[in-house]
């Protein structure tokens, strides 16, 4: 099904609403998904968990609370996949854009309109923002979007310095398998993203990650002298564009392309996002890929 109605970045840069900004965006691709690219593919029963405030109480087993004196609830291998955590880079580099949206912005937005479809699934919620460290953790739960919508809308832009440890940090922070979704312009070694991308599988989690860039990252194409400034350390260098375009255009493809190469490998969703592009087209575009894909398991 095609879907070409998008709206463009500037229409999102005035939507003063986040929670109006994310159903504007979901409601108008929602219908063509037909079924949510987060389930699992069976319901066969996976194991029991304790209950917590906002679960369904159809979902208590009665027989176990009586053996045991404690509320448990059943999960399904439909609801192991059913825990979002959307970790969003609030990393001094993400506050850098040249068109309507910084990707600190893009990255608000993209979280945003994932918690919503997820919350139209009846999924549970959690969020992790961080720079050096962890800045804000609300765990997954059930009617947890106001929350995560609220800690999304107060996202600044935070310090600098090398993404290893937060990563790591993340990957500890999610204690209950999840499906992970990883936001940040990855200015990071690869081996460094893959191997934390890997961690998180390694614990049972479903991984996908939006790399995003701004156009200018992408192509470099600027003209004259420029006066670049390192947003995370504040250091400045002048440069020819001219000069460097095409060995920084190589770096830049040869970053992507590892990233791409061993995350799919390693049975991780990459996609790669041009912050210029409308943000409900790249959502679009990816949710019916990974739909397309869970058909043809």
């Amino acid at each position: 099904m095609k879907y070409g109605r998008f709206v463009d970045t500037g229409t999102l840069a005035r939507i003063s609403s986040l929670d109006l900004l994310a159903k504007t965006v979901v409601e108008g691709f929602v219908s063509g998904l037909h079924r949510s690219p987060f389930l699992g593919r069976s319901m066969d029963f996976a194991e029991y968990r304790a209950y917590q405030p906002g679960d369904d109480i159809r979902r208590v087993d009665w027989k176990l609370f009586c053996r045991t004196d404690r509320f448990y609830v059943k999960e399904f291998e439909a609801d192991t996949n059913t825990n979002l955590t959307i970790a969003i880079d609030v990393s001094r580099s993400m506050d850098f854009g040249t068109g309507a949206l910084t990707k600190l912005d893009y990255g608000r937005y993209l979280a945003a309109c994932l918690g919503y479809f997820a919350s139209k699934q009846k999924d549970r919620i959690g969020l992790v923002t961080f720079d050096s460290g962890i800045v804000d953790y609300v765990p997954p739960a059930a009617k947890h979007l106001q929350v995560v919508l609220h800690t999304i809308d107060r996202i600044e832009p935070g310090g600098g310095g090398s993404l290893r440890e937060p990563l790591l940090e993340v990957v500890d922070a999610v204690r209950r398998r999840s499906m992970v979704v990883l936001i940040s312009d990855f200015y990071e070694e690869p081996e460094t993203v893959i191997r934390t991308a890997a961690g998180f599988r390694h614990k049972g989690n479903d991984v996908i990650l939006f790399h995003l860039l701004d156009p200018a990252e992408l192509r470099f194409d600027f003209d004259g002298e420029l006066d670049l400034r390192d947003l995370e350390t504040g250091a400045r260098e002048a440069v020819m564009p001219d000069v460097l375009r095409d060995q920084y255009l190589e770096l830049i493809r040869e970053h992507t392309q590892t990233l791409d190469r061993a995350l799919v490998e390693a049975g991780i969703d990459y996609t790669l996002v041009d912050i210029s592009q409308p943000l409900d087209a790249a959502l679009y575009s990816y949710l019916s890929a990974r739909l397309y894909a869970m058909k043809a398991r």
